[in-house]
């Protein structure tokens, strides 16, 4: 039931009389209210015309009447209303699209963070409710100051040169710089063509170029891009609507545009901290346990790396008979540079060393497999590899320039140092080996890198190799693990927890 049905009745009581409003089709009068056997039309001259309302009319049963005029009054105010909540109606279900698409933005922009993904989704929307067949959205490069496309409809995203932010004859550059919207309606004659005289490749030549701006909260709005729309469908002109609906989409891009940057920023350096976990993980995994070697002797091995992966590293080997082979070995520097040389190292040393005759020979041929690697970092490579034979009483070495191993006896608790027999792997070939006579469980092999020896306390001290020979000496008569754990726990003191300027390795053997 409309609004005058129930009108009607209430009026008719309130007057004493029987109204009807009649309208003409411009051929006849018809009731307004629908009745099941409406009367003959009266004579027009009998009726009381409606306010506002052309050709519609009130009746009044038994006359006119002095009242008759503000009840017509009445009436019209009130079909006056229901025509405007009409013509309102009609207007919002013309802009529901725009509407539904702001809201559809919104929506975009609050779940997704990654730019590229909101950006497709976002031109393709606009430019469907606006009717553009070309759509872009450029992105300041601050480091290059150009704008770079990322996102495009109606045209390939790979065909789109960036844009140079001080190009005079781009229409894109100007509304960037200038942070103001540019529209062009071919169909005005008053409107002029902001862009160069040059002939563009659209298929229409209607545009709307509007800017992306961002202003954090108590500064200045900046430009971060622009949004581009052309090639419109049916007629070739944006309405005003169009431009001030997309300039509204421009304002939510601009906040997405600066959270996806800071976002990306943030997950970049995220991803580095996660690979640079998962490389030391694996490089971790690279190294053995000493229980590769537990049945034949009494091992502890630590390495500590300065960054999260490094260039240190040892390795344990079970050799024929009871023989023992055991390698230490320091990349001249660290980073993941120096942990690719060492996990190339540790493959060949576990290869080389099982068929070498001798660990000399074994270190010519780890030379062999890194030679390459090596003269394409420009690094080099220590490395110490002995074989012990508790069985035969010897131990039999090649150092390729390790400065820090040592022979400790384990009567008398002196330390006799493992000399070079050759340079550092990288840095020249030749040298043989040597062998130096193994007391069976009571001589201890000592190996540890510079970065044990080079740390540095407060005062700028030396933390020293007789610092980590003293451990040795003092505590030769207990197992490995608890002489390796003094000196860490040693080192931690004297640096006062400082992080480790460089990779810290210990391998310490009894057998």
């Amino acid at each position: 039931m409309t609004r005058l049905e129930r009108l009607l009745p209430a009026l008719a009581a309130l007057s004493g009389t029987t109204l009807r409003v009649w309208r003409s089709d411009g051929h006849e009068l018809r009731p307004l209210v629908d009745e099941a056997a409406p009367p003959p039309a009266p004579a027009i001259d009998t009726l009381v015309p409606i306010p506002d309302l052309e050709g519609t009319w009130l009746q009044v049963a038994g006359g006119k009447g002095n009242g008759s005029k503000a009840l017509a009054d009445v009436i019209g105010a009130v079909l006056g209303a229901e025509k405007e909540a009409v013509q309102v109606a009609a207007e919002l279900s013309e802009r529901y699209e725009e509407i539904d698409l702001i809201y559809t933005i919104s929506e975009i922009l609050g779940h997704t963070i990654r730019l590229d993904e909101a950006a497709h989704r976002i031109l393709k929307e606009v430019a469907t409710v606006v009717r553009a067949r070309r759509a872009t959205l450029l992105v300041h490069d601050p480091q290059a100051n150009v704008l770079r496309a990322v996102a495009a409809r109606g045209v390939e995203l790979g065909e789109l040169d960036p844009v140079e932010v001080d190009d005079p004859c781009s229409v894109a550059a100007r509304v960037f710089r200038e942070m103001k919207i540019f529209s062009y309606d071919p169909s005005d004659a008053l409107t002029p063509d902001p862009g160069c005289a040059e002939e563009r490749g659209y298929k229409g030549r209607a545009f709307i170029s509007v800017p992306v701006v961002y202003a954090a909260p108590g500064g200045p709005p900046k430009p971060i891009g622009v949004i581009n729309l052309t090639d419109r469908l049916g007629a070739d002109a944006f309405t005003a609507g169009d431009r001030k609906l997309v300039a509204a989409i421009a304002n939510q891009i601009g906040a997405a545009v600066e959270n996806a940057r800071l976002v990306e920023l943030d997950q970049g350096q995220q991803r580095v901290r996660r690979e640079m976990e998962l490389a030391h993980d694996l490089q971790l995994k690279l190294l053995p346990s000493p229980l590769v070697v537990a049945a034949k002797a009494d091992v502890a091995a630590r390495c500590r790396s300065a960054d999260s992966v490094g260039g240190d590293f040892y390795n344990l080997l079970s050799l024929h008979g009871d023989r023992i082979g055991v390698m230490i070995g320091d990349v001249s520097s660290h980073g993941f540079g120096a942990a690719l040389i060492m996990a190339l190292a540790m493959a060949a040393s576990g290869i080389h060393a099982e068929t070498a005759e001798s660990p000399s020979e074994a270190l010519r041929q780890m030379e062999g497999s890194l030679a390459e690697e090596l003269a394409h970092t420009e690094m080099f490579l220590s490395l110490f590899y002995a074989v012990i034979d508790p069985a035969a009483g010897r131990i039999a070495f090649a150092n390729a320039g390790h400065p820090h191993a040592f022979l400790v006896d384990g009567t008398s608790g002196s330390a006799q140092r493992l000399e070079a027999t050759r340079p550092p792997l990288g840095l020249g070939v030749g040298g043989e080996e040597q062998s130096k006579p193994w007391r069976r469980r009571e001589a201890i092999l000592a190996l540890f890198t510079d970065g044990l020896v080079d740390a540095r306390n407060a005062l700028g001290e030396r933390f020293g190799e007789e610092r980590v020979l003293s451990h040795v000496r003092n505590l030769r008569t207990h197992p490995a693990r608890e002489i390796l754990e003094a000196v860490f726990t040693d080192i931690a003191a004297f640096t006062g927890g400082a992080p480790a300027s460089d990779d810290r390795t210990l391998v310490l053997l009894k057998a």
